[in-house]
């Protein structure tokens, strides 16, 4: 799906499941990683994850994104907790959450530092050696591992 058939098919499931035009932009935002969309407030433009746009739950993406626009441009409850997304969101049978498509599974790099003394440290960030010393016995630290 390319940038023309996203607005086409945004502007079509407004009128189908709102009855209102969605007269804004639809986009994909390669940015987004995971989460399936987002409404924008200042410009009132969607932005899509172009990952979820081949999965058959797109369509309720879709609509989740659209009950944000259609309710803050009516000025009513627009947010997660509102009473009035909630409804709507239900009305429509739009997804509450995205799906999962594996991209929140990344493990962090584990980086492990010695000291003279053979005291191990892990860190998940890189630290200066040059700067810091062990916490137990105060000896220079030194770069051993990094595991991804």
């Amino acid at each position: 799906m390319d940038e023309k058939q996203l607005q086409d098919y945004v502007k079509q499931v407004s009128l189908q499941y709102f009855k209102r035009p969605f007269v804004h932009q639809a986009y994909f935002n390669r940015r987004l990683k995971t989460t399936g969309g987002r409404y924008r407030l200042a410009d009132h433009n969607l932005e899509f994850n172009p990952k979820m746009g081949d999965l058959p739950e797109f369509l309720g993406i879709v609509k989740h994104e659209l009950v944000h626009y259609h309710l803050h441009l009516n000025h009513q409850g627009y947010r997660h907790g509102d009473s009035d997304f909630k409804e709507l969101l239900t009305r429509v049978k739009g997804s509450r959450y995205a799906p999962d498509i594996g991209l929140r599974q990344c493990r962090p790099k584990v980086l492990t530092y010695c000291c003279e003394q053979g005291h191990l440290i892990k860190r998940q960030r890189r630290i200066n050696t040059n700067r810091y010393v062990c916490g137990r016995c105060g000896q220079p630290l030194q770069l051993i591992t990094v595991k991804k």
